[in-house]
């Protein structure tokens, strides 16, 4: 199942998306500028394929997370090259990250 929810973050609309697959979910939060998303995706792709870098995705992960409200809370493990450029920082929660690109 497939479960798309616009989601309020201090007042400004973000999108939730929850993909339910077998033994896991994937969870994405995003606006127009970048996202962020569970450890079921990788983002090193986009800073190690040269066609992939000069896209300049704006994208962070976090780890062991299993629904919405975690991955905001989460610290981001990883994120791209390109996320620098708004502030954003390992170790930062998904809610800070998305209110720099807000």
């Amino acid at each position: 199942m497939i479960t798309v929810n616009p989601l309020e973050v201090d007042g400004i609309i973000f999108t939730a998306v929850r993909v339910e697959l077998p033994k896991t979910n994937l969870l994405t939060i995003s606006n127009d500028i970048g996202y962020i998303m569970c450890a079921a995706l990788d983002v090193d792709i986009f800073n190690e394929v040269p066609k992939l870098m000069e896209r300049n995705v704006i994208a962070g992960r976090a780890m062991g997370v299993r629904t919405i409200d975690e991955l905001l809370n989460a610290p981001l493990q990883k994120i791209t090259d390109a996320s620098k450029a708004y502030g954003w920082e390992v170790g930062m929660t998904g809610k800070e990250a998305l209110l720099k690109i807000s």
